[in-house]
């Protein structure tokens, strides 16, 4: 019996469906569905997994750094969170006993390999087994996938596990430095930082330190307005006031047309989305987050509405079969017209990027039930997908010079002669459409000249799609981890706001580091770790060596990390006493800022208004306690909801209002009876 393992629930079912050559049997045991099938006039067993069912945990519990004493272990025996995932291992060890080749059906990039190896090897007692690949979960996509298995993709499996281990070993130490640094200085704050967190908080804050040390400088720009048309000097900008006086003293009217240039461009369609694409431009379009994006297009992948999503290829091979799946589309009302009128070839055009294991992102013919949002995601993926088909938009730049003395002056537009596969893909497209009225050289006409003084301006912040583009850039992380690891800086306060700001607490973090221990910030060292996992995944480099590079490494980093500990725990504690980490939340009268304020009375404290002594709202705190802001408000004072961290203790969330009606029972003791019960 053949035992085939999916990476999903949602996904067993469509491969049970997809494969079976009778009737699919769904049966149950431990809560948990499994499908039986027949094919070849083999018996086949489908099982899901949830995911990674498997974590690393420390083989001998201690607190303190470094730690490299790890394994894999079932994931419900580290986290209560995961407690559903103990059915799924116990369903596939029992099933696993009556069969004899195993089958990864999972998703095919180095998190998937490694998820179904952990199952093979752990689950179902074996090293060996097959692999199926595919991008699609179409019933001919699995089937060509099923007939065409290979081995277990071992090198996949073990690139993953090399990632997950280094990503342990730096998260677990580094972050476990950092927090002990800043408890010997009565900090007792959740701080992270890892190998790709490290560099990610280091990108956005040099950019944020550009931000605030800019100091704006300022520069002029010449206009001359004529023909209800605004020319602007050709020199752009002035940034010498002198230079600008004399060219401004030297325009005078009237003026002449000196140039008429027109230029025609052909505009090539947009190449296929891959991940990243997709994430900023559904971020630039729709404003939706990243993990927001990765999550639907999980969703109609599963659905088997689109391909596989976490990719980074702008390839659309012909094996795919483009004209059945524009076929398909054509049936639906919402892009018949669109494919009849505009596309005219089965060829796409593509982009430079590759990916080994899927193509670019593209729809496959089919369409369900959506919600909102899931729906404009598909719209924009079929849209960029056609277009990729459609003929070349055929454009005129247009330019006009006019001249006064030495003095030119120029205006710039451009219009669309042919809309090609603009038609497509024209919802989410913005294009500016200027067009220049008919003049000749040598017509002169009266002008009137101007200027403005304007001050230059800071660079923009990144926002949470173009951070993820500079990751990928700068070879930081994976396709599927990028957003997650920037949600992680939000959580822990290092970041804040769409447009990303660092927060003071951030600066502080990265400042810190790059002083005392800068290599946890270094991007060229993530970005080298990195690459030799990509040989792992060639078969060109064993698995244990770059872990045993990783650990010395890391050994290195933190020996110097505990060197400059004191030091560092210090600057952090401080710094963490003074940011606006200990801003709580909005006064609930004024609306300013409410704050931690300390107590000349050790270990007391209370928060008090910014707004003082115009607004002298104030609340008592718990003393000898660290306070942070949930971003939460009561629903019964409207006042904000902290979280409350004692040394030993649990910690526990509180509104401030002493006399909320939440605290009514606080500090009463309920009596409770115990019925005596006689044996009969």
């Amino acid at each position: 019996m053949k035992m085939i393992i999916c990476e999903k629930p949602k996904v067993a079912k469509t491969m049970a469906s997809a494969l079976a050559e009778g009737k699919v049997k769904e049966k149950r045991i431990n809560g948990i569905n499994y499908y039986e099938i027949e094919k070849n006039g083999e018996d086949i067993i489908i099982v899901s997994a949830v995911g990674h069912v498997y974590t690393l945990q420390q083989e001998h519990p201690t607190r303190g750094y470094p730690v490299f004493n790890i394994k894999w272990i079932p994931s419900y025996k580290v986290s209560k969170e995961a407690a559903y995932t103990k059915a799924y291992i116990l369903t596939i060890e029992e099933l696993a006993k009556q069969a004899d080749e195993f089958i990864s059906a999972c998703d095919y990039d180095l998190e998937g390999s490694l998820i179904a190896y952990n199952v093979i090897r752990y689950a179902c007692n074996s090293e060996k087994g097959k692999r199926m690949k595919f991008s699609a979960l179409t019933k001919k996509d699995l089937i060509n996938s099923f007939e065409k298995m290979e081995e277990l993709d071992h090198m996949n499996a073990y690139a993953g596990e090399s990632r997950h281990i280094l990503d342990w070993y730096y998260g677990i130490n580094l972050s476990r430095a950092l927090m002990q640094a800043i408890r010997k200085y009565g900090v007792y704050k959740v701080m992270s930082i890892g190998r790709v967190q490290g560099p990610a908080l280091a990108i956005l804050a040099r950019r944020e330190l550009k931000i605030k040390n800019f100091k704006p400088t300022p520069y002029w720009d010449l206009w001359a307005q004529t023909k209800n048309l605004t020319f602007m000097h050709i020199k752009n900008k002035f940034e010498k006031e002198d230079e600008m006086k004399n060219s401004f003293e030297n325009s005078k009217s009237p003026v002449k047309v000196s140039k008429m240039k027109r230029t025609a461009l052909k505009q090539k369609p947009y190449p296929p989305f891959d991940l990243t694409s997709l994430q900023t431009e559904a971020y630039k379009i729709f404003k939706f987050q990243p993990s927001q994006v990765l999550e639907m297009a999980q969703t109609l992948y599963e659905a088997s509405m689109i391909s596989y999503p976490r990719t980074s290829s702008q390839k659309l091979p012909e094996s795919l079969g483009h004209k059945e799946i524009i076929d398909k589309l054509s049936k639906f009302p919402l892009y018949s017209d669109l494919i009849k009128k505009y596309v005219k070839t089965f060829k796409p055009f593509e982009g430079t990027k590759e990916d080994p294991a899927h193509p670019a992102i593209h729809p496959l013919g089919n369409m369900g039930k959506l919600r909102i949002n899931e729906m404009k995601l598909y719209d924009l993926i079929v849209k960029r997908y056609l277009s990729c088909f459609g003929e070349e938009a055929k454009r005129e730049d247009q330019e006009i010079i006019i001249k006064t003395n030495s003095e030119e002056y120029s205006i710039k537009g451009r219009r669309t002669m042919d809309k090609g596969w603009f038609e497509i893909y024209e919802p989410y497209l913005k294009l500016q459409e200027v067009t220049l009225p008919e003049l000749k050289v040598g017509d002169e006409f009266e002008a009137k000249f101007g200027k403005d003084k304007k001050m230059t301006n800071p660079p923009n912040r990144y926002t949470p799609a173009s951070i993820i583009s500079t990751l990928e850039k700068h070879n930081l992380g994976t396709k599927a981890t990028r957003s997650t690891i920037i949600e992680t800086l939000y959580k822990r306060g290092y970041v804040d706001g769409k447009s990303i700001e660092v927060t003071p607490f951030g600066l502080v973090v990265y400042e810190v580091l790059s002083k005392n221990c800068n290599e946890i910030l270094d991007e060229k060292l993530t970005e080298y770790f990195e690459k030799e996992m990509e040989k792992i995944q060639e078969g060109k480099l064993a698995e244990y060596l770059l872990i045993e590079e990783g650990k010395q490494t890391l050994t290195t980093i933190l020996d110097k990390f505990k060197e400059k500990e004191d030091i560092i725990g210090k600057l952090l504690s401080e710094k963490f006493k003074t940011t606006s980490q200990n801003v709580i939340g909005k006064c609930p009268n004024c609306g300013e800022e409410l704050i931690v304020i300390k107590s000349k009375i050790p270990g007391k404290q209370f928060t008090g208004c910014k707004n003082y002594p115009k607004c002298n709202t104030s609340y008592p705190l718990p003393a000898n306690s660290l306070i942070e802001s949930t971003d939460k408000i009561c629903e019964k004072c409207n006042t904000p909801i902290i979280r409350v961290i004692r040394k030993g203790k649990k910690p526990f969330e509180m509104c401030l209002d002493v006399n909320c009606e939440t605290k009514k029972d606080w500090g009463k003791y309920k009596k409770t009876t115990k019925k005596k019960t006689t044996k009969k």
